[in-house]
């Protein structure tokens, strides 16, 4: 898939499969149970009041109701290609996405899933959503896709991305979402650039880091600055209007794929098992590895800091002395 060649840049998202029972008009094929499920590739983790619920390869959702003790795939989903992310506004309802810009919708905390959209004639995946409450949410992905909804997801709108300054288009890949619980969401893109929509997705300005690389994930700190990372160890640390931008020196070159912020703690996940962690709000940060070193592409913190991680192998081991488990 040469799209996440250049939207990731790195073999592990590029060899995400396609899900090869799909054609133009043909109906979906749900996700299988598999007995190996907590080893699927996991890209995106949310959660479901207490529960936690991760998606991701052949649209398997997997399940954990003991703060990641134990997971179990869940009992009804309606297709079987990648899912990419997940938001929950509740114990009972969430959204997850996906490729063929696929939107699924759950009412009973990930256990069953409805299809809300798909686009069986081009694989123009979705790669974020979020959802600020129960009716409002955005979805984006490749080439500058942006939808909205007012309605829970009942119907969905495109926005038009206006192209930046200088650029005749707006083709950039739009690879994650966050939200400052105030009512602005950011979406980390390529080319070093971050996005900010104040009218919940409906429209845009762009907002410039300095970096040239892509930025695959961030987050907003407890003292309102906004942490993003992505390409070759890049963590910045800026201000809420992006006016002023510090990068946080790490030893590791290993990208970073998720940004996780529960009060003060802080986890930044990556590549070869990158974990880079703050208990200060993100004034300071402390390196060290997870404890299999698989690449890591998705992560919660608990309320007490304790992470839970996920990876192209499924469930990951957090470091010695942080295991929950």
């Amino acid at each position: 898939m040469h799209y996440l060649k250049r939207v990731m840049g790195i073999a592990l998202l590029a060899a995400m499969p396609m899900a090869a029972s799909w054609a133009a008009g043909l109906e979906a094929v749900p996700a299988a149970p598999a007995g190996n499920a907590v080893q699927a590739m996991m890209l995106g983790a949310g959660k479901a009041g207490e529960r936690v619920v991760a998606v991701g390869d052949h649209g398997i959702v997997l399940l954990s109701d003991d703060q990641g003790r134990s997971y179990r795939q869940a009992r009804g989903v309606p297709l079987s290609s990648t899912l990419t992310s997940v938001s929950f506004v509740d114990a009972s309802n969430g959204w997850a996405v996906g490729h063929w810009g696929a939107i699924l919708a759950s009412g009973d905390g990930g256990e069953t899933w409805a299809v809300q959209r798909i686009d069986s004639d081009v694989d123009r995946p979705l790669f974020a959503v979020h959802f600020f409450d129960r009716q409002q949410g955005v979805a984006v992905g490749l080439w500058s896709l942006i939808l909205t909804t007012n309605d829970g997801g009942v119907t969905w709108t495109e926005r038009t991305l206006q192209p930046q300054p200088g650029a005749s288009r707006a083709d950039l890949n739009l690879l994650s979402l966050f939200s400052d619980g105030q009512g602005a969401v950011y979406a980390t893109a390529e080319r070093g650039k971050l996005l900010r929509s104040d009218d919940r997705g409906k429209t845009w300005r762009y907002l410039d880091t300095g970096y040239q690389g892509s930025l695959w994930s961030g987050a907003v700190l407890p003292d309102g600055r906004l942490l993003v990372g992505g390409q070759r160890g890049t963590l910045l640390r800026g201000t809420p209007d992006a006016s002023a931008w510090q990068r946080i020196p790490l030893t590791s070159r290993s990208s970073i794929t998720a940004i996780q912020a529960e009060g003060k703690h802080v986890l930044v996940a990556g590549l070869d098992g990158l974990l880079v962690n703050s208990q200060d709000g993100g004034a300071s940060f402390d390196e060290t590895r997870s404890g299999d070193g698989v690449s890591l592409t998705a992560a919660l913190l608990q309320g007490d800091g304790q992470p839970l991680l996920f990876s192209r192998h499924g469930v990951s081991e957090p470091p010695a002395g942080r295991n929950p488990r």
